[in-house]
């Protein structure tokens, strides 16, 4: 079956406040995009959501303590269909309870193609394609924050550009947290900033789920393909701030290659004349 519906949903995320015994509305828009060749039908309904490893794998199956928020999620209108080039919204609730424990609880609305009883051809469909909708949420209660930045990583040496810098950052809070991480680099002869926040190119923001640990990788642009670049890393979390600098040497294998190429030839022309001038003493 040829099926081009490449749906689409908006927010990927939404950032809530919740008091308990209340109950809120919000909502997520489903798009059918217009090149689409057919209509689409789909199914919406609420998973739990936590984070595996420090490279934040999405778990949307295991139940604990911070996705109870998943039973407490009715989708008002879990079903439906789309033409091409046409949009809905679906309506969930969230109703806290009177008892719902203070701190960070997360969830996902799951939008996929509603497959329940469609043939085609005699033969069943089975696409599976679906798209999450995170729900972070902070339950009013007890909060606590803790946690800090373990490691704070600017390379020395780069053998390409752009160049990556790296963070690992801990989180033992009951709730969700914002590192602010800006970054700045400047041409070590010239002086010359390349990158900065106030060049909109060397900032931004990272969340961090409580009761783990995040590795974060981030490429740096807008740097020369050889050169020294000074390096400074900073990241603002948890009400304080870790900062590392560093000068960047940016050499690629190539022109290491070149240079090394260009030095042999110039010793071996050294070392011929050396040897021409001897045979012409004896």
């Amino acid at each position: 079956m040829d099926n081009n519906n490449e749906f689409s949903i908006t927010p990927m995320n939404q950032m809530v406040n919740l008091e308990p015994g209340e109950t809120y509305t919000f909502s997520i828009t489903i798009l059918n995009p217009v090149n689409s060749t057919e209509e689409f039908e789909y199914k919406a309904y609420a998973a739990p959501y936590s984070v595996v490893s420090e490279d934040y794998d999405a778990d949307i199956v295991t139940m604990a303590d911070r996705t109870q928020m998943m039973n407490w999620i009715t989708i008002l209108n879990p079903t439906g269909s789309l033409a091409p080039n046409e949009s809905t919204e679906i309506e969930f609730t969230i109703e806290v309870p009177e008892n719902a424990p203070g701190g960070g609880q997360y969830a996902a609305i799951i939008v996929g193609i509603n497959n329940e009883n469609k043939t085609h051809d005699n033969v069943a469909v089975t696409n599976v394609l679906e798209i999450a909708s995170v729900v972070y949420a902070k339950v009013d209660g007890e909060i606590f924050h803790k946690g800090k930045v373990l490691e704070n990583n600017v390379p020395g040496f780069s053998a390409v550009a752009p160049l990556t810098v790296s963070s690992l950052i801990n989180n033992e809070g009951n709730v969700h947290e914002i590192a602010e991480i800006t970054i700045t680099a400047t041409d070590f002869f010239t002086g010359e900033v390349l990158v900065s926040a106030d060049l909109d190119n060397g900032t931004y923001a990272e969340l961090i789920m409580p009761d783990s640990t995040k590795f974060i990788s981030k490429e740096v642009n807008d740097l020369p393909l050889v050169g020294v670049v000074k390096i400074e890393q900073s990241i603002y979390y948890n009400y304080s701030v870790s900062t590392v600098e560093k000068n960047v040497i940016i050499c690629p294998i190539w022109f290491l290659a070149l240079v090394f190429l260009t030095f042999g030839a110039i010793v071996a022309g050294i070392v011929r004349a050396i040897r021409r001038h001897r045979k012409k003493e004896f």
